[in-house]
């Protein structure tokens, strides 16, 4: 299904890789054995790994060492030890991965790689071309972000569902550096959550590096600082004791000059006045 509504979206979805279904197709997109054989017949730029947890990484390294430089894995709670092995061996390559635990990316009215929105309609109504970059923890805020701004005239040039896993291929300090460089994006949205050093970390990259780029940031579930040691929803969403805390992440944040929003509706409005 997320090949057929990817494909009604406009992307360019070249071949499909399910061991032991060569030489079929689906929604006439052909099939291959290997990922070798596939990029041999239709070279492609980035690939979308959607298998069970025990096998995740060597499909993901599979495309790796057949060229392919942008892996978004949807695939959660892979273990630790394979995603690690996977981003090691990316960034040897100069690949570039997203995820585990992700929903995929957009750039609107161009392309999908993943599953992000669902639906091509439904895409549609919640996704608008505009200047605004997101990247958020969550596959499914992803698209209730960009929605809200659509829905206040604001639309988005890349939105990237970064992973809901602890340990994820690209983290927000990692992706900012491309939104820098892109002369479409003129302000960058993030959703964050509970759980992790994500938000921290892009707070001491904006106090250091004073990023061209203004960022609004919303941190859920901030109710989870009441309940220690419980996780909510994602693998990486939970606090222990004082780390992780929704409220040390508003509080990092905040100091290092990005606008965090009390509330998920003040967002637009804090994107509006940020837009130079």
């Amino acid at each position: 299904a997320a090949t057929k509504d990817s494909l009604e979206y406009g992307a360019n979805v070249v071949a499909g890789v399910t061991p032991g279904k060569g030489v079929s197709e689906v929604y006439g997109v052909p099939v291959y054995d290997t990922v070798r054989a596939a990029v041999a017949a239709h070279p492609a730029d980035a690939s979308v790994v959607s298998v069970p947890a025990p096998f995740a990484k060597d499909a993901a390294l599979e495309a790796l060492e057949n060229g392919v430089r942008l892996v978004v894995i949807l695939t959660e709670r892979i273990p630790r030890r394979d995603v690690v092995e996977v981003i090691n061996r990316s960034r040897a390559l100069r690949a570039r991965v997203i995820g585990p635990n992700s929903l995929g990316l957009i750039s609107p009215d161009r392309t999908r790689v993943g599953m992000v929105g669902g639906r091509a309609a439904d895409v549609r109504k919640a996704y608008k071309r505009g200047p605004v970059g997101i990247l958020s923890r969550s596959g499914g805020m992803t698209t209730e972000l960009a929605n809200l701004l659509t829905l206040h005239g604001i639309g988005q040039s890349t939105c990237v569902s970064i992973g809901g896993d602890p340990i994820v291929g690209s983290t927000y300090t990692d992706l900012m550096p491309l939104f820098e460089t892109d002369p479409e994006t003129r302000v960058v949205a993030i959703f964050g959550e509970p759980g992790g050093g994500q938000e921290e970390a892009l707070a001491d990259y904006v106090a250091v590096r004073s990023p061209r780029l203004p960022i609004v940031a919303f941190i859920a579930g901030r109710f989870a600082d009441e309940m220690p040691g419980v996780r909510f929803g994602h693998a990486a969403a939970i606090v222990e004791g004082g780390c992780g805390s929704p409220r040390k992440k508003v509080a990092a944040l905040r100091k290092a000059g990005v606008l965090v929003a009390e509330e998920f509706s003040e967002i637009a409005e804090l994107v509006k006045q940020a837009l130079p």
